[in-house]
């Protein structure tokens, strides 16, 4: 029988906690913008337990208040080795307000979905405070906030070119990317004895040399120099020519050392680690989390990214689409890392035998849903790779895309005899389940993962991704042609009738990304409503650091050709392109059709209001329930409910008449 836990069980987060442990000093203390939920997906509690792990005495201050005199900043001392911040599991900014910089009305990652408990731009707030407070103890910052800022940046919510966050935040150090690796080695250094400012060439970390400071030297490295950040200010084009080299020396396996002049200082960034082995990424994931929220929120309401993920797994971390618009890659790298197939039994065995699970997996995935397992076929053709995707603008062929170990570890998981049901909430990369984009892959394998999904791991719908029907757009988002898609749901529908499901295919899409015009949006809307989608999943485009799509919305230029391309920036602009996704509602469409009229695409009018729809429309009659439909979908488009509903109708008119 398990034991019950004890306060003790989780990090310390207050004076009285650290004294169940009987500790009278900390080696270190952690501030996050969330809440505290300690476990595994949820990166706070991962560097909590894994410095824990290397038996440092570990305490973690989530959400400190900076509205007050501040004693959360103060209220567990001075720890021996460090401070260490992050603004939370997502840009603060990105919680904080919506596509439009409006502020959202909830936080996922407070208790209740409370706002105001998370400050704009938290990574360098809380580093002010603590630097002001203790000036003489080194302040670490991570996590995604810092990671995606580490070099010059857009920042969408001030509409400013940023510079480092480590000039901002005045942070002694920042750790890029996912921080076990750098950090082990980091504690390794300063439990021998070297001064926190003397530690300046651990892989996958950033500092800013003062002008006096010398290069550190270290023989296995290149060196590079971008543009500085006084360059990037007068110089749109320079600014968008260093992204090509920040995001390439991002996912190269042998990166060079970049060197940035910011003032009279000098960042330098150096090259990441290695992709972690299954041993490193399986020995986090068997950390001793409690997997749930600190007890002092019992009283203050769940927390909604806890409730989220409660009952899931997370089998791997990277994502090698590359995507435009997408951090991922950029945070957690374009190379798998998979766990094993043992250490996530072991966690389906724990998430199981939890006091409240019911039976449901709520999902077995990660960044991408159908990536386990995949790398090169041959390590050196790697090694050299510079390219940010490994499936765009084809999937590569060194690239292994077998799903079979994915299937079959659906099919273990679904052996515990605890679990009813496991679920697939991950985004599903739709297009390498397709043959004829997938050309090196077994076309009965993916036909085995795809019925296999489809029959066991979805309930009702199945959300794919494929983003825009442009190709033009679509190549810039490094997502492959529409007609994949076509070619998708053609199996998807071919797997529903043969096993006799009711499924429905969701497919997310975004408005106003870079290159996409007014008339794209017009033919998206024509040609998913001809493929009998009403639109539901749909979002803007928001311009987040450390992307392609980001650099394009602020410069103007691509930054692999540095050509000029057309971007929507003005809020009518983006409203307009976003209209279309709802070409169904009655508020729409007189507008839809001026501007499809002075566009002279009187074949997508007829398409999204065919004149005799909108005829019949207009005269129904009101309140007859029993004749309600989607009356936007053409005759020859509905379902045959409709179709003998209509025809009920005319006959009952034609009987009027007489």
């Amino acid at each position: 029988m398990k034991k019950e836990l004890q306060l003790s069980d989780w990090l310390p987060t207050t004076n009285k906690e650290v004294k169940i442990r009987g500790w009278e000093y900390l080696d270190v203390i952690l501030f996050s913008g969330d809440a505290y939920v300690d476990h595994p997906t949820f990166g706070p509690a991962v560097i909590g337990r894994m410095l824990e792990s290397f038996g440092l005495r570990v305490a973690i201050v989530p959400q400190p208040n900076v509205n007050d005199n501040l004693q959360d900043f103060i209220k567990l001392g001075k720890p021996r080795l460090f401070f260490g911040v992050t603004g939370g599991c997502m840009d603060p900014m990105i919680s904080n307000y919506n596509a439009n910089k409006k502020k959202r009305d909830k936080d996922a990652y407070t208790p209740n979905g409370d706002i105001g408990f998370r400050p704009d731009y938290a990574t360098t707030v809380y580093s002010n405070i603590l630097k002001e407070k203790w000036p003489d103890t080194p302040v670490l910052i991570g996590g995604i906030e810092a990671s995606l800022r580490r070099v010059t940046h857009y920042d969408y919510w001030s509409d400013k070119l940023m510079p480092t966050i480590l000039e901002s935040s005045k942070a002694d150090m920042l750790v890029y990317g996912m921080g076990e690796q750098p950090l082990r080695e980091l504690i390794r250094l300063l439990e021998k004895g070297v001064p926190f400012n003397s530690i300046n060439t651990v892989n996958q970390t950033a500092v800013l040399l003062n002008k006096e400071d010398k290069i550190p030297k270290n023989s296995n490295w290149e060196d590079i120099e971008i543009s500085s950040h006084e360059t990037c200010l007068k110089d749109k084009k320079q600014y968008a020519s260093n992204f090509k080299i920040i995001e390439q020396e991002s996912n190269k396996l042998a990166a060079r050392r970049i060197f940035q002049k910011v003032g009279d200082k000098t960042l330098m960034i150096n090259p990441p680690y290695p992709t972690m082995t299954e041993a490193e990424i399986d020995a986090s994931f068997d950390l001793p989390y409690t997997r749930l929220p600190h007890p002092k929120y019992d009283k203050r309401g769940p927390i909604p990214a806890f409730e989220m993920i409660k009952f899931s797994i997370n089998i791997h971390r990277g994502c090698f689409g590359g995507c435009s618009f997408c951090t991922i890659s950029a945070h957690q790298g374009k190379f798998i890392a998979s766990r094993s197939q043992e250490s996530i039994l072991k966690e389906v065995d724990t998430v199981a035998n939890m006091p409240d699970f019911k039976g449901y997996l709520s999902d077995i995935g990660g960044p991408s849903a159908n990536m386990y397992q995949m790398k090169g076929k041959v390590q050196s053709i790697c090694d050299k790779c510079v390219a940010p995707s490994c499936i765009s603008p084809v999937i590569c062929s060194n690239l292994d895309t077998s799903h079979k170990p994915l299937t079959e570890l659906y099919q273990a998981v679904d052996k515990h005899p605890k679990v009813k049901k496991s679920f697939i909430g991950s985004g599903i990369r739709h297009d390498m389940l397709v043959p004829e984009f997938n050309k090196n892959a077994d076309p009965k394998e993916l036909d085995d993962y795809t019925e296999e999904v489809m029959t066991k791991h979805v309930s009702g719908r199945l959300k794919v991704a494929p983003e825009h029907t442009s190709d033009p757009v679509l190549k810039l988002m490094r997502k492959p042609s529409f007609k994949y898609f076509h070619k998708f749901k053609e199996r998807f529908d071919k797997i529903n009738i043969k096993k006799g499901l009711k499924l429905q295919l969701i497919p997310y899409f975004i408005s106003n990304h870079p290159a996409c015009e007014v008339e794209d949006m017009a033919n998206l809307a024509a040609e998913t409503k001809d493929m009998g989608f009403q639109l539901e999943q749909v979002q803007g485009f928001t311009p987040t650091p450390m992307t392609v799509a980001t650099v394009i919305y602020y410069s103007g230029y691509h930054p692999y050709t540095l050509k000029k391309v057309n971007t929507p920036i003005t809020k009518k602009e983006k409203d307009e392109q976003h209209r279309f996704f709802f070409w169904y509602k009655d508020e729409n469409k007189a507008w839809i059709k001026n501007t499809l009229n002075k566009l002279g695409r009187q074949d997508l009018l007829d398409v999204l209001l065919p004149a005799k729809t909108e005829k019949w429309r207009k005269n129904k009659p009101k309140g007859d329930a029993k004749n309600t439909f989607n009356d936007a979908v053409p005759f020859n488009q509905r379902n045959s409910e409709d179709k003998v509903r209509f025809s009920k109708r005319k006959k009952r008119k034609k009987k009027k008449r007489r």
